[in-house]
Parts: C-alpha cells; structure tokens; sequence
C-alpha cells in the first residue's frame, strides 16, 4: 500500500532516531496525525527548531547550554581541583543525577576510535590542554567508557598528562565491560567516581 508522501516523509525522519525501527515510526507518526492538536505540532516543530538554533557546546567545557557559559561551568561553589573527563554531554546528565560528584567537567565530544577515522585532533583535547595550563587543577579523573575507543581515549590523555604534576585517575568500574555510562545506575557511577585509581 502506498502511504500519502507527507505521511511516509514523517515516518522516514522519526527512523532517523536511533532505536526507531518502521514500526515504531509508524506510529509515531500516526499519533501525531491523529492524536495530536495543530498547536501540539506547532510547539513540537518549534522545539525542534529552538535545540538546534539554540542549544550549543559551552566554551568552556564542551557541555551542551542555551548559554555562554554552561551551568556546572558557572556554579562558583564547585570543586575546582577536579576535573571529570566525560565523553558526551549525556555522561554528563547522567552523573549530575546522581548528586554525587562536585567538581567541573571537561567533555570530549567523541572518543579516539582509528578504525572509524577519529584521531586526537577530531575531538575536544585543545582546550582541555588550555584549562590544565591555567587553572589550579589537583586531579583530573578519566570517566571514558570501558569500551576498546574509550580506553584508548583514557591511555592516550594519561599519557600526555604524564609530566604534569596532577593526580590523573580512572574511574572505577562496578560497570560491566564493554557498557557506557548512560546505561549504569547512578549508586553503581558514585561508586565508580569513588573508588577511582590513580593511573599516573
């Protein structure tokens, strides 16, 4: 059966989200036409487009933010001796649940993977360099994934950060190998910020 173009383009951009398989956008898409007002679908298309005029890395961490200067970044009452280094900004999202962590952050936005072609240059390492140069940072913990990329990732900043006089530790793993962070708990993240090892 051939689906009206408008349908079948809307079902097309919701199997653009991961995890989306035709069914499920199928659906999507039909609720949208049959259950959802006009100013539904107003605000919803007007989301969309606020995240992506909007929303955009902090410069100074590399965080996501609507401004300047992200909130972590702008919360004076933080720890300024640690430094978290995070892959994506979910990371991020999915530590501050857990209230547990009180310093700053630095995210990468990507790891280094040579298979898939991203090296050193393709993600957030200069300015990581930069805050370490100035500003009085006593411990910087390596939160990468224990995926092959987010060792490598991991391997690689320690050693760079091999002749500065900062503590460099890595995050303990209560989380099964291979997993992101996203999918851990949050007892099982504080617990992994807790029992960090010290790698340099």
């Amino acid at each position: 059966m051939i689906l009206p173009k408008a349908l079948e383009d809307l079902i097309v951009e919701f199997m653009k989200y991961p995890g989306v398989g035709r069914k499920t956008a199928e659906r999507y898409a039909l609720y949208t036409i049959e259950k959802l007002s006009n100013e539904d679908t107003e605000n919803f298309s007007n989301a969309l487009k606020a995240i992506k005029t909007k929303i955009h890395h902090c410069e100074i961490c590399g965080h996501l933010t609507d401004q300047e200067i992200c909130e972590v970044c702008s919360d004076q009452k933080r720890d300024r001796s640690l430094l978290l280094i995070v892959e994506s900004p979910k990371d991020v999202f999915t530590i501050e649940k857990s209230g547990e962590y009180k310093g700053y952050y630095h995210v990468l936005n990507g790891r280094i993977s040579p298979i898939d072609g991203y090296g050193p240059e393709d993600i957030n390492l200069e300015s990581l360099w930069k805050r370490i140069s100035d500003n009085d940072i006593k411990e910087i913990i390596i939160a990468t994934s224990s995926t092959q990329e987010g060792e490598t990732t991991a391997l690689y900043i320690s050693r760079i950060l091999n002749d500065v006089d900062i503590t460099v530790s890595r995050i303990g793993y209560g989380v099964p190998v291979g997993l992101n962070l996203e999918y851990a708990d949050d007892l099982t993240l504080s617990k992994a910020i807790e029992n960090r090892k010290s790698i340099k």
